[in-house]
């Protein structure tokens, strides 16, 4: 993979690059970022990088023979360590050795894809992930050893999170590797790491993705509209993986189904409403999730151009804030209103019946557009 490859995270890159640069590479760096910030890509963007025989100030070439070895995974000087589960079935130890061959299938072609993905990849259901003991144990057998190609050794180990106490046992091999030995861990929560490890790497934090750059990705690589690119990038909140999940299930562009929605809403028209819910509730249970999360960021929006007159939306959408946050709504009112659609949309998600979510949340959005309180409808 290459640095280009990375959605975002600019600083970072360059942070990785001047640290080479320079020749201030550690030997053990930690890569830690929310869910879809792009940490293990990143992490195989450096790996490819440092393996490149013929690679730039900025980038690796992408053509000579290591490239192509690193991109696919099969570099002989790169290992992998992740969680995994122990098959009884199939008598498959939970070791990353026995789950290579999936792991290398996964992640090309879920770069961004989440832990939980990955272990219903390998069918793990409600079984949790680990990196063991014996893990830890090859992962020092395998630093031990001379390198392949007599050049640099590449450890990542993927969501150090799953060590638990296990993590000890790398303590000292992280502290002081074989030379020419790079570790990098990918992690999304530094507070799950063991405080022994954390002394032992240099951290390179992963902000949220901006909503431009997501933006620009969807809109060259998956061919969308500009206005339905922009929407994505929005809901997605900084994270990639997040706006890939939002474009399996977005089927058409969400602002003129909104405003149709607040303009019912705003004229009490109970009829309209009721016809809008009866074709939103026919849509499915992830197109309605989406639509909510749309009209929350919506009126976050509106909540940000009131008080602070900006926005990163534009034309249609820019105009409805504009209008929206000149009305006599209050913020107490908008907020109440997030989070009804937030609590409506978590009780889709958990399989509540979406049109009765949907009618009973229009209800309490009626009074409360009309600054008028009413007893809790969404249960």
């Amino acid at each position: 993979m290459l640095f280009a490859d990375v959605v975002g995270q600019s600083a970072a890159k360059a942070h990785l690059l001047g640290m080479w640069q320079q020749n201030h590479l550690p030997h053990a760096l930690l890569i830690n970022g929310k869910e879809g910030t792009g940490g293990l890509a990143l992490a195989l963007a450096l790996t490819q990088f440092l393996m490149c025989e013929d690679k730039s100030k900025e980038d690796a070439c992408g053509k000579c023979p290591n490239c192509q070895k690193a991109a696919k995974m099969e570099h002989a000087d790169v290992h992998y360590s992740f969680p995994t589960i122990r098959n009884t079935e199939k008598k498959i130890e939970p070791l990353s050795n026995n789950y290579l061959k999936e792991f290398r299938k996964f992640t090309l072609s879920h770069t961004y894809g989440t832990t939980y993905e990955w272990l219903q990849f390998i069918n793990a259901e409600n079984k949790q992930g680990n990196i063991s003991a014996e893990e830890c144990r090859i992962i020092i057998e395998k630093l031990n050893l001379k390198a392949y190609e007599g050049g640099l050794k590449i450890m990542i180990i993927w969501r150090p999170e799953y060590l638990g106490k296990s993590g000890n046992i790398l303590l000292k091999l992280i502290e002081e590797p074989p030379a020419d030995t790079l570790i990098i861990l990918v992690s999304e929560s530094v507070e799950e790491i063991l405080p022994t490890i954390l002394s032992r790497v240099q951290l390179i934090k992963l902000p949220p993705t901006q909503a431009t750059e997501i933006e620009k990705v969807l809109a060259s690589q998956h061919k969308l509209e500009a206005s339905k690119a922009k929407q994505i990038a929005m809901m997605a909140d900084g994270s990639y993986t997040e706006a890939l999940t939002l474009l399996q299930h977005i089927e058409n562009d969400l602002f003129p189904m909104a405003k149709q929605w607040f303009n019912m809403l705003f004229t009490q028209n109970g009829i309209g409403v009721s016809k809008f819910v009866e074709e939103l509730a026919k849509k499915g249970r992830e197109q309605q999730k989406s639509f909510l999360q749309y009209v929350i960021h919506l009126l976050e929006a509106t909540i940000r151009h009131r008080y602070t007159h900006r926005s990163i939306l534009a034309n249609e959408e820019l105009a409805f804030v504009q209008k929206l946050s000149a009305t006599a709504l209050s913020f107490e009112a908008i907020q109440s209103l997030i989070e009804d659609l937030d609590k409506a949309s978590y009780c889709i998600q958990r399989n509540a019946n979406g049109k009765i979510q949907l009618q009973a949340l229009s209800i309490k959005m009626m009074y409360a557009i009309q600054n008028k309180k009413v007893s809790s409808l969404v249960q």
